[in-house]
């Protein structure tokens, strides 16, 4: 006698990139999905505002590794081209010093070690390539050990990588500093500057995250893109293939607790007092968030946040439209500081704002084919790293005013005039970042890479709750849009196999009878 089973019942709470992710696999499962989130529409940090009349991305910028994206709309029997237009890029980036020197790094390596060459001299050069060398010998070992695995051990890493001695680590070098490994590629320390950078696309510091990170390199190499009509089409896209796949959004709902009995989850609370009910919940937030209450106390035990964690950089992001002349902007900028140590020392050690910043600028109406001066105002998003102590201490106006009078002094030294006249002006501090993102102080990587065993110390899908999971750039497998995307599919994932086991319990219960979907 068959046991017929209604669908599970799935909640997701937050539409960001892991939630939109996970509710897809979810619905693809045989799950009925609510996505329940607090804001008027999907995207999380992948965000836009208006200034100037225009709509700027203030979150992430480009994408990478667009095969995730590719491979979770083939699972679900669609193709992203048939959602959104993705545009590689061929100048990944344009870096200034304030010596004057500039230097374009392009998808091409054999182009960027051209450039180097011009920039600095043959040996540098030669040892561009060879750091490219490794760090494609990183990434392939830790695409399926670390990377697309669900719950990886330094034990499982060794065992799926092939690594059988301490001589073997050298592969992925976990136990020296990026900064230190870099030396050994560049004696330039422009150079050594410009590839450090790379521990801050997971919120670190060059001096004290591993040099496994070099692996952005090769993640790179693959390719970088942008997304026409901004960022925020992608999350639109993830949106609309999950309500084609049956999904049911509530946006500008507020989840104020998770409702767990000793049988298990049974569903969330939102504000006014409502219940929506589920079997399985996916909260796409940070970890600390639910360790500290923000879920209700119920969850609060469902996750353990690190005693010795750091938390991430946080932001001060300025998006505005202005007239800019001199320096000659490209799509994607770095205006590197002259003392890269002590900026992170301000920011980590002592918590405080960098008195001479690293500044970003990514000017969204230039393209690898425009890359002359513009005549009318055109958008830009300006940012500087800060530290993520936006719960603790509250940034005042004035002190916002001296930063970004600061900012836009220290680009005239590199030769940009920025028109700073505009009133339109959307300025986001780490109070604000953590307004969005609430009990994270505004950091926006979950946990800073800081050390070998960082990694492994982020949360996996799984909580100490059953049929309640974690998905979010500060679970594993980490930060940035790709991984955010797969610790849903994770969550997604974990979720399914527990209702499949749930089920064939069910079915052995049951005298002569089996279970069907």
């Amino acid at each position: 006698m068959a046991v017929a089973m209604t669908k599970a019942h799935a909640v997701v709470v937050g539409a960001g990139i892991a939630g939109l992710t996970a509710a897809i696999d979810l619905a693809v499962a045989g799950f009925d999905v609510t996505v329940v989130e607090r804001a008027p529409s999907p995207g999380g940090k992948m965000r836009q505002v208006q200034a100037g009349g225009a709509v700027i991305d203030a979150g992430p910028t480009v994408l990478t590794m667009a095969r995730v994206f590719e491979e979770l709309f083939a699972s679900a029997g669609a193709k992203l081209s048939d959602y959104v237009s993705l545009e590689p890029l061929q100048i990944l980036a344009r870096h200034a010093w304030t010596d004057g020197s500039i230097l374009d790094l392009f998808a091409d390596r054999e182009r960027s070690a051209s450039a180097i060459a011009k920039f600095s001299d043959a040996r540098e050069a030669d040892g561009f390539l060879k750091f490219c060398k490794r760090a494609e010998g990183i990434f392939k070992t830790l695409e399926d050990s670390f990377i697309r695995s669900e719950s990886p051990t330094p034990v499982s890493l060794a065992l799926q990588s092939g690594i059988t001695g301490l001589g073997d680590l050298w592969r992925i070098s976990p136990f020296t500093t990026l900064w230190s490994a870099l030396g050994n590629s560049f004696r330039d320390p422009r150079l050594r500057q410009l590839f450090g950078r790379y521990a801050t696309y997971c919120g670190s510091s060059p001096f004290e995250a591993p040099a496994t990170l070099m692996l952005v390199a090769d993640v790179e190499r693959q390719g970088v893109w942008t997304v026409n009509g901004g960022m925020q089409r992608l999350a639109a896209a993830l949106a609309a293939l999950a309500t084609d796949r049956g999904v049911v959004f509530r946006y500008d709902s507020d989840v104020t607790g998770v409702v767990v009995t000793p049988s298990g989850v049974q569903g969330v609370t939102l504000t006014g007092g409502e219940t929506v009910p589920a079997s399985f919940v996916v909260l796409n937030a940070d970890p600390e968030a639910v360790a500290g209450g923000h879920f209700g106390r119920d969850a609060k035990g469902a996750v353990s946040v690190a005693a010795n964690a750091v938390r991430s950089l946080s932001a001060i992001t300025v998006a505005l439209t202005a007239k800019t002349k001199g320096f000659p902007l490209h799509r994607h900028n770095v205006f590197f500081s002259s003392d890269y140590k002590r900026e992170f020392d301000d920011i980590f050690k002592a918590r405080r704002l960098p008195t001479d910043p690293t500044i970003y600028i990514c000017a969204s109406d230039r393209h690898d084919w425009y890359d002359a001066a513009f005549e009318d105002r055109e958008r830009l998003l300006c940012l500087i790293n800060a530290p993520a102590i936006g719960d603790t201490y509250s940034f005042g106006s004035g002190e916002i005013q001296q930063c970004l009078d600061r900012m836009f002094a220290q680009l005239k030294r590199y030769g940009l005039d920025v028109d700073t006249t505009s009133e339109e002006k959307i300025i986001t501090t780490p109070n604000g970042f953590n307004h969005l993102f609430p009990a994270t102080g505004g950091a926006l990587y979950g946990q800073a890479s800081h050390g070998w065993t960082a990694s492994f110390n982020r949360p996996h899908a799984r909580t100490k709750i059953p049929h309640l999971y974690l998905a979010g750039g500060a679970t594993h497998p980490g930060p940035g849009v790709p991984m955010a995307a797969l610790s849903g599919r994770f969550a997604a994932r974990a979720a399914t196999a527990d209702r499949d086991s749930q089920r064939r319990l069910i079915g052995m219960a049951t005298p002569g009878g089996t279970s069907t979907p």
